[in-house]
């Protein structure tokens, strides 16, 4: 039977599946620090790059990029972290009318940056401060696949809380396939932007 080839699609979307729950895990296991948040990241982008590329070891690939990443991962982790707690805060706490407008624009901003600093980072060799402003810039003026990686991410959570309420015996398994899932689906609408760059750049960073 051709579909149980290991050259077949079937059995390529397997093995890319049981990556992307290792890298779950992996991505799991090393965040729990908190701080470590963004290295993990990083190391699960760069790691799923390379694991529908073909290229090396999942492990490996994880561990060599969390190291090289870990600084400016951190920092970051630094800036994305202490914000969504305080866009929490203000979305809990602060039931300001006035407010509204502000929260809703920081809100939006996050995301289309979260969305897109890590692949950046995981992907080339730039300074802190260039970094996050092209995670900015790219996600603004490429909002077509910032709103696609978006709307993967509102599906993912819209089917958590959905089990939650209705099905909790279905978290675990959402959960065990969780963001490393995600991040695999993300690169290759992402790298329909960022290949031309790497392209131009003429090497990646990890």
């Amino acid at each position: 039977m051709k579909f149980l080839s290991p050259d077949s699609r079937f059995m390529q979307g397997v093995s890319d599946a049981a990556d992307a729950v290792w890298i779950n895990i992996l991505m799991l296991l090393t965040s729990i620090p908190i701080i470590t948040i963004g290295a993990a990241l990083v190391a699960g982008n760069s790691a799923a790059r390379r694991t529908i590329e073909g290229e090396g070891h999942t492990t490996a690939n994880y561990f060599a990029a969390f190291r090289s990443n870990f600084v400016r991962s951190t920092l970051l982790w630094l800036v994305f972290g202490p914000t969504l707690a305080l866009l929490a805060y203000a979305w809990v706490v602060l039931q300001i009318t006035p407010l509204l407008i502000p929260k809703f624009a920081l809100s939006i901003l996050w995301v289309i940056g979260f969305e897109w600093v890590w692949a950046l980072q995981a992907r080339f060799d730039n300074s802190f401060s260039r970094t996050l402003a092209n995670a900015f810039i790219l996600g603004i003026s490429h909002i077509v696949l910032t709103a696609t990686v978006i709307a993967i991410d509102a599906v993912f959570l819209a089917l958590l809380v959905a089990s939650w309420f209705y099905m909790p015996q279905g978290l675990f398994l959402l959960l065990v396939f969780g963001y490393g899932t995600l991040i695999m689906l993300h690169i290759p609408i992402l790298d329909r932007c960022l290949n031309r760059y790497v392209a131009s750049q003429g090497s990646e960073a990890n």
